[in-house]
């Protein structure tokens, strides 16, 4: 990686309101069919990987330890894109998903465990306050 690219990548990362533990929550989204797939924790170190390597890398709260998703499982992560969010305290990484990407060998973490909220109505628009051309 040049320096160019390196200080462009830096300037990008410095856009991030990381948290106090240094961490922003990485929304991992199907860049084709737009499906939410996981959620995960990167420091600016796991978002310089993931902007740099075309695969996404996290920082394992739990473990304290780097991890790039389908290291060990083979259900690997191939980057189509990223987001920042309009606050900066949250990314959106587009991937290619290789295989299930839950732990539990489901093809997405938000497929487990329904809440059942109560689903609001969608607002009407009166006829009046839609324009016509």
């Amino acid at each position: 990686m040049s320096d160019i690219e390196r200080d462009d990548t830096d300037a990008r990362i410095a856009r991030v309101a990381f948290n106090d533990d240094g961490l922003v929550a990485a929304i991992i989204q199907q860049w084709d069919t737009r499906e939410v797939l996981m959620l995960g924790w990167m420091d600016a170190e796991a978002l310089r990987r993931t902007l740099t390597t075309g695969r996404v890398t996290f920082w394992s709260r739990s473990r304290q330890e780097y991890w790039r998703k389908g290291d060990t499982s083979g259900h690997t992560q191939h980057v189509h894109g990223a987001r920042l969010d309009c606050d900066g305290d949250a990314v959106l990484i587009e991937v290619h998903q290789v295989g299930p990407v839950c732990h539990t060998g489901t093809r997405t973490c938000f497929d487990a465990d329904d809440l059942h909220p109560v689903l609001g109505a969608e607002p009407t628009v009166a006829a009046d306050a839609v324009s016509s051309p």
